[in-house]
């Protein structure tokens, strides 16, 4: 660990680019107040520093020695916890990729079990994975040998979750007809609909489910309903709208909501402020 936290501090930008293809790495000094922010598809690994993530109604505590799979695209609220700038986070992601577990699926007979699984879930990682994520993070040291074992580093360590206590979680991203992907299905169409209004039967229809077996599994996997998890998201993309104006009213109206006073109140529950206060709180954008 001592090794990993070291390449990770040298390698880390401010935007967490690094020189490997969906291979991320974090370095946070400041915790703050939780903010929002959408999880993507990602497998993080922490080397340094606890974070604390709140999904609808769960929530995920994970820390140094630990990793968390996102295996749908979700909004959250989180935050670090105890780190400055003389201990920061520390963290190393790779983006997941439905095609590169369905590679290790095809090639090898896994187990699959009955259910959905949740979208997020955090695990205690093996010595094997840490010793995987530490031979990746070492290939940043090592740009020309990084493009031949870097794919191979990385295909490692999706195996060495696949067949972890959250194997279940990566099997289903990575297989078509898997429940979660179906869900996936229905997140997808929210997320790029968000401001039109809906029937969840109809999302269901999308999703390939009946109307009662679609919101079972959404439940499970989001921690919300259909329309909660719509919320977040027009919440959120107010909040960045309002990053580049300060017209509450066209905001409302731009992402979905017929009054802005019921746009309002929701903001305030979910942000603390009403969007006008944390609107002039917030710096005006830059030109």
């Amino acid at each position: 660990m001592d090794e990993l936290r070291r390449l990770l501090t040298k390698h880390a930008r401010p935007d967490m680019s690094t020189s490997i293809e969906d291979v991320l790495v974090s370095r946070t000094t400041a915790g703050g107040p939780p903010t929002p922010s959408m999880t993507g598809t990602i497998l993080a690994f922490v080397a340094q520093g606890r974070k604390r993530i709140a999904l609808g109604d769960r929530v995920y505590d994970y820390q140094a020695g630990q990793y968390l799979v996102a295996s749908i695209d979700m909004p959250i609220t989180g935050n670090y916890v105890d780190i400055s700038p003389a201990q920061p986070a520390l963290g190393i992601g790779l983006v997941l990729k439905p095609e590169k577990v369905a590679e290790l699926l095809l090639q090898h007979d896994l187990p699959r079990t009955a259910g959905t699984p949740e979208g997020l879930a955090v695990s205690d990682a093996t010595p094997e994975l840490i010793d995987a994520v530490t031979r990746l993070a070492r290939l940043l040291e090592h740009p020309q040998d990084a493009k031949a074992l870097a794919p191979l580093i990385k295909q490692e360590i999706l195996w060495r979750v696949m067949t972890s206590e959250q194997g279940e979680v990566i099997r289903q991203f990575g297989t078509q007809d898997s429940s979660l992907s179906h869900i996936a299905k229905a997140v997808s169409w929210i997320r790029e609909n968000f401001a039109e209004s809906f029937k969840v039967e109809n999302v269901a229809r999308l999703a390939g489910m009946s109307e009662s077996a679609f919101y079972r599994n959404f439940q499970a996997v989001t921690a919300m309903s259909p329309i909660q998890f719509q919320k977040q998201i027009r919440l959120q993309e107010a909040r960045l709208l309002l990053a580049t104006t300060r017209d509450v009213t066209s905001v409302s109206h731009k992402v979905g909501y017929d009054s802005p006073s019921q746009f309002s109140r929701e903001y305030r529950r979910q942000f603390g402020l009403p969007p006008s206060r944390d609107a002039v709180l917030r710096p005006e954008p830059a030109l």
